[in-house]
């Protein structure tokens, strides 16, 4: 079973969900490498019962989540009225899947026929001028007359004004923590409409998990990466909302900003989005030109699985594993290259990377870049 890859769609049962679960839940396993250890592996059962002697070869032991936690995770969002979806199931956001650390589950509560549709982000300040929230309004009713359905993060300001526009056409709201809390609690009953009117609430964190700081560029990677297009409207230049419109450059995806007034410091950051090459939206039309003939084509696919067929932990030498180590150091540096240097085989170098990303040595930056910590 493979993660993220294109063919049909996959159809996990009961207990391999769960153990999907587990895995993303363990210490120190983030989404990429989830798909490295599933892609390794094999399955979620078998990355289970191996990331313990992975992460102990990496020089430490680690937390796996049990599974009693994970039917209590599983049972607490079906009394929401939501459920899981894996990346390769049919509900799981198409444009999503083709991005290299998207979530290997989203828990989803509303209506997962939304996820199927084709989307825009609009996203912006929290600290909106009227003129910015109309804006907002008039852009979503827009994309969402011409068939899209409006993605944002549930946020004061913009998002919400995106959202409440989009309602009877349907809209995304991304959370940045668990479905069990809505953040800002002023949204709840915005949350509500949309989950019960043709929208959905999605997100990657535990049922019950209170959303922190870092969590939120965590979010706004989903928010553009569920999206043909991000929208930035009145952006500072210290704004999350230009981390997504970031995130949307590296995922491949357009970039539009609504230019504002360079008197107006909520706009600083949108402005400068269009001095450095983002297209600029004044309509919804704009966006809709751009973006209407991208409609069914597929993103690149950023994941890569190892080379070759896999191996077990106990075929790596230690002469091997130590001509990995010596490749690596504070400075990212690419996968390529650390293989060509050390002159394994590419199965060999991601298994010692698996091993030190599980014992929390490993840090992995864009562009198929890792580092010691």
């Amino acid at each position: 079973m493979t993660a993220g890859r294109g063919g049909p769609a996959l159809q996990l049962s009961d207990r391999q969900r769960l153990a999907w679960l587990r895995l993303i839940r363990s210490e120190n396993v983030g989404p990429v490498t989830f798909r490295e250890l599933i892609n390794h592996f094999g399955s979620g059962e078998a990355a289970l019962a191996a990331a313990p002697e992975l992460a102990r070869r990496g020089g430490r032991s680690i937390r796996i989540c049990a599974e009693a936690e994970a039917e209590q995770e599983v049972e607490a969002l079906r009394r929401r009225g939501g459920r899981f979806v894996a990346m390769g199931e049919a509900d799981y956001p198409d444009a999503l899947r083709h991005v290299a650390d998207a979530p290997p589950l989203i828990s989803v509560i509303g209506d997962t026929v939304a996820l199927s549709r084709p989307m825009v982000a609009i996203v912006g300040s929290r600290n909106a001028s009227v003129a910015g929230r109309k804006f907002a309004s008039m852009v979503a009713r827009g994309l969402g007359e011409a068939g899209y359905v409006v993605a944002s993060g549930l946020a004061r300001g913009i998002d919400g004004a995106a959202h409440e526009a989009a309602l009877a056409t349907g809209t995304v709201a991304v959370l940045a923590g668990g479905l069990s809390d809505i953040y800002p609690p002023e949204h709840a009953d915005l949350a509500a409409r949309i989950a019960s009117g043709g929208g959905a609430l999605i997100g990657e964190m535990p049922f019950g998990h209170e959303p922190r700081g870092r969590d939120f560029p965590r979010r706004n990677r989903i928010i553009s990466g569920v999206s043909l297009a991000v929208v930035v409207i009145e952006a500072a230049e210290r704004s999350g909302s230009l981390i997504t419109a970031r995130r949307a450059a590296d995922q491949g995806r357009l970039v539009f900003a609504a230019p504002g007034s360079p008197l107006d410091p909520r706009a600083a950051g949108s402005n400068r989005l269009i001095k450095d090459g983002a297209l600029m939206a004044t309509t919804a039309e704009d966006v809709i030109a751009e973006i209407d003939p991208m409609r069914g084509r597929i993103g690149r696919d950023d994941v890569e699985e190892p080379e070759g067929e896999p191996i077990v932990p106990g075929e790596v030498g230690d002469d091997e594993r130590a001509r990995v180590l010596e490749a690596l150091g504070p400075t990212p540096v690419e996968i390529d290259e650390i293989i060509r240097f050390a002159r394994v085989r590419p199965a060999v170098v991601h298994l010692v990377l698996l091993e030190l990303a599980l014992a929390g040595r490993l840090e992995r930056h864009p562009g198929q870049r890792v580092s010691m910590v």
